[in-house]
């Protein structure tokens, strides 16, 4: 069967973008022409991933079947990952897919299109860094943050019964994942430790490892400066202006001298997948798919979105990989795509500031534009609102208020009940 169009990624953008076609054309008519593919079976907002890895997310009640979201929306999905593409044949080919025992599961397929969108979002950069990929952990996805979260569990189990009862824990990167990974870390183990006998208490060290001056780099002065001081006073040691030059198994080796640690987090860089080079469009230096101010790759019919696309941004910079730059390139495509007999001008990139959540009731972040000037700060209680308020707009996006209302409403009475920190 031929589809109309087809995406492939169900992160923010490509499911935002699925669900606003879907719903555009209709129950008929929109399971007809749209298709979404996803090599995972349920959604979770990407952002969320370090409260997974923390142990303070459930990814099975907070992730959402794509299946489900399909058929509320109105879109078609099939499960697969891109493997081929032939932009002048209009025709994709997706994996084969096997089981943890090696058996195939699906068949390799070969899909034709009229349209395709690729979202298929970005990485991890390790900088050719020796020992990062055998000795750090990423969260690149959900299986990422569950793997991490299952060796913290084993850690902070065996630093509670050791003699020395110290974990280290050392995180590449010094963005808005590192720090709230950070935080969360932290809260994790003083509510973990409320509830252990004096003599399986441990003390828990993390240390924030970054190459540039400061922390946040893509963020304000303003607003780093009151993430760093609120870091500080939680105990997350700060280590900045230093290049990591390797990663062993048990240490960060830095040019500042090396960091002892139990566990090590990579969440430095962006980069997407080296496969993009192979599928016959044009790629940046990032791999991603060069596009133009349209969202156009090089080739006709096939366009790129979300943190695998290059696209012209302001000051003559590509757009950064954010979760708002993907949203508002879902409302542009969905616009763009349902009636293509009309050029909705180019797309421009509108910056709605940033929250970096800081914990339980804190967090820091600027706004632009809104009631109160072209750009403030905000921090405390009101920043966590408005951070919160990001997720659940997303989540409004794809199951509507009432659904929305009702999720938050069960993570909030599950959070009361099981306490903040799940140790599975």
């Amino acid at each position: 069967m031929k589809h109309d169009i087809v995406i492939i990624g169900g992160g923010a953008g490509g499911l935002e973008l699925a669900a606003r076609l879907g719903r555009r054309f209709g129950p008929r008519e929109g399971r007809r022409r749209v298709l979404l593919i996803d090599r995972s079976i349920f959604h979770l907002w990407k952002p969320s991933l370090h409260e997974v890895a923390a142990g303070s997310l459930d990814s099975h009640q907070e992730g959402l079947s794509y299946p489900v979201l399909a058929r509320r929306n109105h879109f078609s999905f099939a499960f697969g990952d891109l493997e081929a593409l032939d932009p002048e044949g209009r025709t994709l080919t997706l994996a084969e897919v096997r089981d943890d025992d090696d058996e195939q599961l699906i068949p390799a397929r070969q899909l034709a299109f009229r349209t395709l969108v690729l979202a298929t979002g970005s990485g991890s950069n390790l900088f050719d860094t020796p020992g990062a990929a055998e000795h750090a952990h990423l969260l690149e996805d959900v299986a990422d943050a569950e793997s991490f979260n299952k060796r913290l569990t084993a850690a902070f189990l065996a630093a509670a019964y050791s003699d020395e009862r110290t974990l280290d824990i050392a995180i590449v990167g010094a963005g808005a994942t590192g720090v709230e990974l950070s935080t969360e870390l932290i809260e994790g183990h003083d509510e973990l430790s409320a509830g252990l006998t004096e003599d399986q208490r441990f003390a828990l060290s993390v240390t924030l490892i970054e190459a540039a001056p400061r922390i946040l780099g893509g963020l304000s002065p303003d607003v780093a400066e009151k993430a760093a001081r609120a870091l500080q006073a939680k105990g997350v040691r700060l280590l900045t202006d230093a290049n990591v030059q390797a990663v062993h198994a048990d240490r960060v080796e830095t040019s500042r001298g090396d960091v002892s640690a139990d566990l090590i987090v990579w969440a430095a860089g962006v980069k997407a997948d080296d496969a993009n080079r192979g599928f016959g469009l044009e790629t940046g230096r990032l791999n991603q798919f060069v596009v133009d101010d349209h969202l156009r790759t090089s080739a006709s019919g096939i366009y790129a979105m979300g943190d695998c696309a290059q696209a012209p941004g302001p000051e003559a910079r590509p757009v950064p990989a954010r979760a708002q730059a993907a949203a508002q390139q879902a409302v542009y495509l969905a616009k763009a795509l349902a009636r293509p007999d009309r050029d909705p001008g180019p797309y421009v990139y509108r910056d709605r500031g940033s929250l970096v959540s800081l914990g339980e009731g804190r967090g820091v972040g600027s706004l632009m534009g809104g009631l109160m000037g072209p750009n403030f700060l905000i921090e405390g209680l009101l920043a966590k609102w408005a951070y919160m308020a990001l997720h659940l707009d997303h989540h409004r996006a794809i199951i509507g208020v009432r659904r929305t209302a009702l999720l938050a409403l069960s993570r909030l009475l599950h959070r009361r009940v099981s306490g903040r920190l799940k140790l599975h």
